[in-house]
């Protein structure tokens, strides 16, 4: 059982110096780089004079230099708020006055200006070179490691903090329950969106080999094809979205990926279809659908899906319970289904510097920290099933969006009155688009172009809407307020 990530990490790089620890596209960095310079970036971090337990914000793409500095940090006893190059201007001045961090550590060019300390990629390179490459010090157990920001109701995204404790209760399962030992592993996800942590922490407390597949490929389809052809991957993690353009090349099969063995899917729902024809390419891989928030870290249920399991369900199901974790149903009666309840060593100690949303969605029971989801589901004996959304928040291509933030957003359009975000779902209850019902200001439509550009530089690119219907006026419920339920049944009227 590993019992602490930094130790074991430190012994990895001890016993393996030479192991490959990421390869981005051919570029390898070795167990002992990461630990000599995350050692550096430590003792660099202790000159700073920071107030102990300060978060450092850590902005840049998915390279190795933002790996360092995320485990540097946490050396250092600071936990690391990972922030993408793909996030708005006011996304990011939102996460720096929330966060308050006293240091940022910006491997790509900060777009915002900031009062605090900004350290370059040029320091970092600077800081590998000069300073001590040994660092002793321990971060304790329950100190929080690392801060990822989702997305917030009124424009302000809530930093979930996410303890050490906490992240060895995800790896240890991970790494009992799937077989990480020295594997090629997937790495896609941007550091930002807390799946990429079900590729981190498994893969290198294990000794294996994170095969990074950046942003600037995955945009390209054929791009993306041709490189992960090459890369010798043999766990794959991922949203299903992401296999589901891989499955549209034909040589996507287990002929041409001859070991890949497992794949692991969280973040969004996997639906039958996209099982299928995985089961189809890859008849004797492993797939594996699962579960959680990322206020339980990551994910706390897994199943296999097998073709058995495709035959017997019209929906899959999201998995049993991990060891350690107790999931409760609340719900007005037996075998219906009610909100998703989790509590255990794998949950979050709330959100950062916002005491008002942790104390509506946290509570203590029988001594473990609970969570309450806003997912609905239900058992199956001991297997549980995901219903939807107690409340209005989605997932888009693996993404969380709470559509009071894009509402939020609209609102501040000047072409347009009213809005409201809703989202259209396939026949397989999986949002495919994000849709805004406005009321332009002007009697004469603006163009969908217009819109998006007015949005692109206050919302993240996944969270602006792909279509605009107008209106000349939104229905209203009987409290006076727009009527969202009949929007989203409206938009998802089929013929």
């Amino acid at each position: 059982m590993i019992k602490n990530i930094l130790v074991t990490l430190s012994q990895q790089a001890a016993q393996h110096p030479e192991q490959v620890a990421f390869d981005y596209l051919g570029r390898t960095n070795t167990y002992s780089e990461l630990e000599k310079r995350s050692n550096s970036v430590a003792n660099y971090l202790k000159t700073c004079h920071l107030t102990p337990k300060t978060p450092v914000m850590v902005y840049g793409g998915q390279t190795f230099d933002m790996l360092v500095a995320f485990i540097g940090c946490a050396k250092a006893g600071h936990a690391y708020i990972p922030v993408d190059t793909n996030s708005s201007t006011d996304r990011l001045t939102s996460i720096m006055h929330t966060a308050e961090p006293e240091l940022v550590i910006a491997v790509e060019p900060l777009p915002i200006k900031v009062v605090v300390p900004v350290t370059s990629l040029a320091d970092l390179t600077n800081i590998y070179q000069t300073l001590p490459t040994v660092f002793d010090e321990k971060t304790a157990i329950d100190d929080t490691f690392y801060i990822i920001f989702t997305s917030g109701t009124t424009g302000n995204p809530k930093g979930v903090q996410i303890t050490q404790r906490n992240l060895l209760s995800f790896v240890n399962w991970m790494s009992t329950a799937f077989n990480f030992e020295k594997r090629n592993v997937l790495l896609q996800p941007p550091f930002s969106f807390d799946l990429s942590v079900m590729a981190l922490y498994p893969t290198l407390m294990n000794g294996g080999t994170l095969r990074v597949l950046p942003q600037t490929v995955t945009a390209n389809f054929s791009k993306m094809f041709t490189t992960l052809a090459s890369l010798p991957l043999q766990i794959w993690v991922s949203t299903p979205s992401l296999v589901d353009i891989c499955l549209l090349d034909p040589y996507f099969d287990d002929k041409h990926y001859p070991d890949l063995a497992t794949f692991l899917f969280c973040g969004e729902e996997l639906t039958h279809q996209t099982a299928s024809k995985l089961n189809e390419r890859f008849p004797q891989a492993h797939i594996i659908n699962t579960y959680g928030p990322t206020e339980a870290t990551v994910a706390m249920t897994s199943v296999e899906i097998t073709p058995e399991m495709l035959r017997t369900y019209d929906r899959l199901p999201i998995g049993y319970v991990k060891p350690g974790t107790q999931v409760t149903i609340d719900s007005s009666g037996v075998d219906e289904p009610g909100e998703i309840i989790i509590a255990g060593y794998n949950v979050s100690k709330g959100y950062l510097n916002n005491p008002a949303k942790t104390k509506n969605a946290f509570f203590e029971t029988n001594g473990l920290q609970a969570y309450c989801t806003g997912d609905l589901g239900y058992f199956d004996h001991d297997l549980l099933f995901y219903k939807g959304r107690v409340d209005f928040q989605i997932k888009l291509n693996g993404y969380r969006i709470e559509l009071e933030e894009v509402n939020h957003f609209l609102s501040e359009v000047t072409l347009i009155k009213q809005g409201v975000a809703v989202p259209k779902y396939d026949r397989n209850h999986k949002v495919s688009q994000l849709l805004a019902v406005v009321v332009p200001k002007s009697p004469h439509e603006p163009s969908q172009m217009a819109l998006r550009q007015e949005l692109n530089g206050k919302l993240m690119p996944y969270m602006v809407p792909q279509r605009f219907i107008f209106r000349e006026t939104l229905p209203h419920n009987v409290n006076g307020k727009v009527d969202i339920k009949a929007l989203i049944s409206e938009v998802n009227t089929h013929a």
